[in-house]
């Protein structure tokens, strides 16, 4: 699989994860979003920012209860398992992890 995108093909794993994580950009991320039928508001992106963050720092990657616990404290509210899946509905971590360009997780899942 890969993505056309800007003239170019971004080569991804079978998985729709980037094979190399220097191709990512914004708008790569708004590209594979709109594949995805997900248009990115500031939350989208408050989500996508934490899980770069966590992974190129801490070399981390948050899994979905962890990242309610984040935007809670962020977004200053009580951030529920749903409202993480209405922005991300095939899954906070992962399909956010793969439109914010990184690596596939290993780990189970979700909460």
């Amino acid at each position: 699989m890969a993505y056309e995108f800007e003239g170019r093909e971004i080569e991804t794993t079978a998985n729709g994860y980037l094979v190399d994580q220097t191709d990512w950009s914004e708008a790569l991320a708004e590209h594979i979003a709109s594949t995805e039928q997900i248009e990115l508001t500031p939350r989208h992106w408050d989500i996508m920012n934490y899980l770069r963050e966590e992974f190129f720092d801490n070399n981390t990657q948050p899994n979905t209860r962890t990242i309610m616990k984040a935007m809670s404290e962020k977004w200053g509210e009580d951030v529920d398992q749903r409202s993480l899946y209405d922005l991300f509905p095939l899954d906070p971590s992962k399909q956010a992890g793969r439109i914010a360009g990184l690596p596939e997780s290993r780990r189970k899942g979700g909460y």
